[in-house]
């Protein structure tokens, strides 16, 4: 990876075109890491994510006992699993900000019982981890804050799980739900056990790849809709032998909006239309927007012949992917409205507040809501050092800012921190650079 210097200048580029090969998923490369580790059985991991994100799953695994092995300079990995049964009973863990891991991670190790504490980055220690916890002690574990309630740090300790049904709320986030899932063979060993959702659940596609590599590994999980999930008892992880990560469909957001904004055309290669990632769906969006989107098994392209549409739309069901078409807004020929985004304030950062300010400073009109933004277009981008806030996606989605869409051409934009990319795509710079062309 480039080590990048403070911030990095982004110079206009008339147009964007090419193809670009995306990094693995983090949502399926964490799941898989966690699932293969807990499964019996050696598993080969193809593809695997290389970013700080998984370089703590990786670690804390480590230290669990999980023994894994990288296969040379590439990113296939081999994980033994441990069936359920971790080596090490007492250990301290460093989760950095990485809400795939530490969630997961916080049942598994509830549920299988030792002495343990995790922690990770200060915003870490700010985002929400009380409904999970509150549904893991309810029923028997043994959960602490060593910080503030509701937060990590937690303590773990050796509890007695054991119950036929339990609750979590739904609409912080989805990876409450995903951690018990992933849990719940573990709680289900001799009695079903079912999982009942209180009040809205977000994200929902991001249940549905939690519960498709679950199947992958052998367990199979019956569900009421969004609220409720059973999972019978005795099944157990068993490794898939092989299993390969596919490319991240958030990651590929940025270059089909690069696709759309110029004209294009963009490919991204490595996600399609057999994805199991929810995210593909902001492919959606960009066509209410005016793009042309072509799919293949394994590849998406965007193009346009002009100027964006504006855009009204729900996007609770793509978070992270909602934030490119914000920044895509400001080529809309008028107002745009992202709608049920108010999970945006607890993510690597409140990411509605950031964004709003950062849209104003290229000029934009901004109305931030408690769950929505709106964003009017200038007749002229502004020239603007933005701010990341130490989160990957607010340095990606920015780098549009750049482009000379039809509606408005594209302006210098220095990024402050580029180096927070490395989260989930350490490589991003260079590959929108290798996309994009100079006014």
């Amino acid at each position: 990876m480039k080590h990048y210097p403070h911030h990095l200048d982004l110079k206009p580029a008339a147009t964007a075109r090419g193809t670009v090969r995306l990094p693995g998923s983090k949502s399926i490369s964490n799941r898989i890491l966690l699932l293969s580790a807990l499964a019996q059985g050696q598993t080969n991991i193809l593809e695997l994510l290389a970013s700080d994100d998984t370089h703590v799953m990786l670690m804390a695994l480590q230290k669990l006992g999980v023994h894994w092995q990288q296969k040379g300079e590439s990113q296939d990995f081999t994980v033994d699993g441990i069936a359920g049964v971790l080596p090490v009973h007492a250990a301290d863990l460093f989760m950095g900000n990485a809400g795939t891991a530490i969630r997961p991670l916080t049942a598994a190790l509830a549920v299988i019982g030792g002495d343990y504490t995790i922690h990770g980055v200060a915003r870490m220690h700010e985002r929400p981890i009380g409904d999970l916890v509150d549904a893991l002690n309810a029923v028997g574990a043994r959960i602490t804050y060593t910080g503030n309630a509701g937060f990590p740090p937690l303590h773990i300790q050796r509890g007695q799980v054991h119950t036929e049904r339990m609750q979590v709320r739904g609409n912080v986030s989805s990876q409450f739900l995903t951690a018990l899932l992933m849990a719940a063979p573990l709680m289900a060993r001799d009695q079903a056990l079912t999982i009942d959702v209180i009040g809205e659940l977000i994200s929902k596609p991001y249940i549905e790849i939690t519960l498709n590599l679950m199947q992958r590994y052998g367990v199979t999980v019956e569900r009421d809709g969004w609220a409720s999930f059973r999972i019978a008892p005795g099944q157990h992880y068993i490794s898939p032998g092989t299993i390969h990560v596919e490319g991240d469909a958030s990651s590929a957001s940025y270059f089909l909006a690069a696709g759309a904004i110029t004209g294009g055309p963009v490919r991204v290669t490595g996600v399609g239309q057999s994805s199991i990632q929810g995210d593909v769906r902001f492919v959606e969006a960009l066509q209410q927007m005016g793009a042309t989107i072509t799919m293949g098994e394994n590849w998406i392209e965007a193009s346009s012949a002009g100027v964006l549409k504006a855009i009204d739309a729900d996007f609770n069901h793509i978070p992270d992917a909602a934030m490119t078409i914000a920044v895509a807004a400001l080529y809309a020929d008028g107002t745009s409205t992202l709608r049920n985004i108010g999970s945006w304030r607890v993510k690597e950062t409140d990411r509605l507040a950031a964004m709003a300010i950062e849209l104003r400073k290229l000029g934009a009109m901004v109305e931030e809501g408690a769950d929505y933004l709106r964003v009017t277009p200038p007749m002229a981008l502004d020239s603007a050092t933005i701010d990341t806030y130490d989160d990957h996606r607010m340095a990606m989605c920015f780098s549009l800012a750049s482009l000379n869409g039809a509606a408005c051409a594209g302006t210098t934009v220095r990024i402050n921190d580029p180096k927070c990319v490395a989260k989930t795509f350490p490589d991003y710079f260079e590959a929108f650079a290798g996309i994009t062309h100079p006014a």
